[in-house]
């Protein structure tokens, strides 16, 4: 049985990409983002995994689907709002969207 991409750390490339960004996005939201922390290997490259990014994902629909500045995205992030029910059907949404497309 192989790893799925769930279970693989992405490369700053591979998630940046999975997520449609750039990868100066990613390094620029992590200046941003206190808990987001991607593992670093012994050269320094940024490896993301599954938890790192679910939070990249609500990251992104915080600041680019509900339109919130980086600051209103923080604040709804540290205050666990997002994390809830609301974050489970907005990714079960995606999960029926990206079926149907």
């Amino acid at each position: 049985m192989t790893a799925t991409n769930e279970e693989t750390p992405l490369k700053i490339g591979q998630a940046a990409s999975k997520l449609g960004l750039k990868s100066y996005v990613l390094r620029y939201w992590e200046t941003e983002f206190s808990m987001l922390k991607p593992i670093r290997t012994e050269s320094g490259q940024r490896l993301y995994g599954a938890e790192q990014m679910r939070m990249l994902e609500e990251i992104r629909s915080l600041l680019y689907e509900e339109g919130l500045t980086i600051e209103g995205a923080r604040k709804r992030l540290e205050s666990g709002e997002e994390r809830d029910t609301l974050a489970e059907v907005r990714n079960e949404l995606r999960e029926i969207a990206k079926l149907l497309e």
